[in-house]
């Protein structure tokens, strides 16, 4: 009876292994092509005979967007939108967690706070009566409009309370009887401890920035502040290129829209490929831990 039930375990683990091999190739082959596509000739591309591997191998499509100077302008957007980003982000839900997970200490208006944020996970405005708001705050065509709508996730403060709520309360206590204010325990014993759920949010928070399109172009204006997800949008929605070269010659001949596109793709998953495999390890654990109660 236990061979048959070790014998079904396995037939159940092959097959889970090839369903999940088959869901892993169809994330990982569409990229490959983009990136063969990218590295391909004009040729190539217009008779579509790129598949995963490039066909008349050339650079120009990189050296094209690395000397665009709307491309540079638009990844230094999208450079400081995600460290500012994450910084505020960081800060206002540590802020905000903290009081909210310290249930044995009364606070006033604890419960009417937890249930207004949970409407507000729950429901939201719609996007006209944000756009008036934003309008009438100022934060049109401005910058700031590109961090201070995402510097509160609510998802996030429930993640961080969960964290904050798993930390023996003994270790607060200690330290208020010895002097220490909150905001010594939370800087100097919170903090230090929840750093793999502050790496979740923090990756949480940057592949959000990062991957954000729509608000820079429905609340910025101008092309010059949009960050690289609202240019890219715009370039392979349009399939507008500029020809023209940084020194205003059209000296790029192998490069086309299509390939510009591609690489421009590439290039703009880079950064979060790079991140993603230092913050990997905190990511199961800063959601599971806190989340069980003893």
């Amino acid at each position: 009876m236990i061979e048959d039930r070790s014998l079904t375990y396995r037939i159940v683990d092959i097959f889970i292994w090839i369903v999940l091999a088959l869901l892993a190739l169809s994330c990982v082959l569409p990229f490959i092509h983009v990136l063969s596509v990218s590295f391909s000739n004009s040729s190539a591309i217009a008779a579509d005979a790129v598949g995963l591997w490039p066909v008349g191998f050339q650079l120009e499509n990189y050296q094209y967007i690395l000397q665009n100077r709307d491309f540079i302008n638009s990844f230094g957007v999208s450079i400081v939108r995600v460290f500012l980003g994450v910084f505020s982000t960081l800060l206002l839900v540590t802020v905000t967690a903290y009081p909210l997970s310290l249930d044995r200490i009364y606070m006033p208006g604890r419960t009417v706070f937890k249930v207004l944020m949970l409407v507000g996970l729950l429901f939201g405005v719609g996007l006209i009566p944000t756009f008036l708001s934003y309008r009438n705050l100022g934060l049109l065509n401005s910058f700031l409009v590109l961090i201070l709508p995402l510097a509160i996730n609510i998802f996030y403060i429930i993640i961080m309370i969960n964290f904050f709520r798993g930390i023996p309360y003994e270790l607060a206590e200690a330290a208020w009887l010895d002097g220490a204010s909150h905001w010594n325990v939370l800087y100097r014993i919170y903090i230090p401890i929840s750093k793999p759920a502050m790496a979740t949010i923090a990756l949480f928070a940057a592949v959000g920035h990062w991957n954000s399109w729509f608000d820079g172009i429905i609340y910025l204006n101008q092309a010059d502040r949009w960050p690289l997800q609202s240019f890219l949008y715009a370039l392979v929605s349009t399939r507008q290129i500029n020809w023209q070269s940084a020194t205003g010659v059209r000296d790029f001949m192998e490069a086309t829209p299509e390939g510009l596109s591609a690489a421009l793709i590439f290039v703009a998953a880079v950064p979060i490929l790079l991140v993603y495999p230092f913050l990997q390890r905190y990511f199961i654990t800063g959601l599971t831990l806190g989340s069980v109660k003893e």
